[in-house]
């Protein structure tokens, strides 16, 4: 579903500030893959996001999703194929537009708009059911302006927005990383159950190390740009934090120093 092939990218070329983000990435997503990516501040974890989403243009090697070449496409004809939901909860959404009319605007993506009516009775229907899923009572307000809602609220719909079209690439980039610990585990559950309903193919950047570990079938962990762990099946089932700190040492030779991911 998604192969990334020779990706290079490097910022501030020819600068003191020059800086290689990713060092010729190669990666392979099989149709229905939720993988974690965990690393370091710098590691290249958004960045090679950013590759996928067309943010900007990486600088050799290919991006193809579901067997299209999308290495060239700009950011706005690759929404047909992907979904996002990023750290900031204000991200993702029109905040003075009500909840309905940010689902069918999500519903439309990608395709060609014209002067029917705004949203239909069936669509309304449709999205109170969806809405139930979350189980925060937003079916019961769909006119409220998205702005008036809670930092939980808002990602939980933005994940709903984003995967409304079943895309062929769900990328969620530390979409839980600015929630408290309650919150974010309730977007998490919300999280794991849509993927799985809709058997997405998913990318889930996360800072938290126990959620790494619980959360998908396989983990990635990356540093200075390139994958240098890859666990899948059982050895992730078996997984601890300890097991994957002293993974990391073995394949870096170094230890990893960050509290906030250890700790989450």
């Amino acid at each position: 579903m998604l192969e990334m092939r020779n990706v290079t990218k490097v910022f501030n070329k020819g600068t003191v500030n020059e800086k290689l983000a990713l060092d010729n990435f190669s990666l392979t997503l099989e149709e229905g893959d939720f993988v974690t990516v965990i690393g370091g501040n710098g590691a290249g974890k958004s960045t090679m996001m950013n590759a996928i989403s067309g943010v900007w243009p990486v600088d050799s090697g290919q991006i193809i999703v579901d067997g299209v070449d999308i290495t060239r496409l700009p950011e706005h004809k690759r929404a047909r194929f992907l979904g996002r939901v990023f750290q900031d909860p204000m991200t993702g959404t029109a905040a003075t537009m009500g909840i309905e009319e940010n689902l069918a605007l999500a519903k439309r993506r990608g395709r060609t708009r014209s002067l029917r009516t705004g949203i239909s009775k069936k669509e309304r229907e449709e999205y109170k059911e969806l809405l139930k899923i979350l189980g925060l009572g937003l079916e019961d307000r769909m006119t409220t302006k998205v702005g008036l809602l809670s930092g939980g609220q808002r990602q939980a719909l933005t994940l709903l927005m984003a995967s409304l079209q079943k895309p062929k690439l769900l990328l969620l980039d530390e979409h839980t990383a600015a929630l408290d610990p309650k919150t974010a585990a309730k977007v998490l559950d919300t999280t794991e159950y849509i993927i799985n309903r809709d058997h997405l193919t998913t990318l889930m950047i996360t800072h938290n190390m126990k959620d790494a570990i619980a959360h998908g079938n396989r983990l990635f962990m990356m540093m200075d740009g390139k994958i240098i762990l890859d666990i899948r099946g059982e050895e992730k089932k078996r997984l601890t934090v300890e097991d994957l700190l002293h993974k990391f040492e073995e394949a870096s030779g170094e230890a990893f120093v960050s509290d906030k991911a250890i700790l989450g």
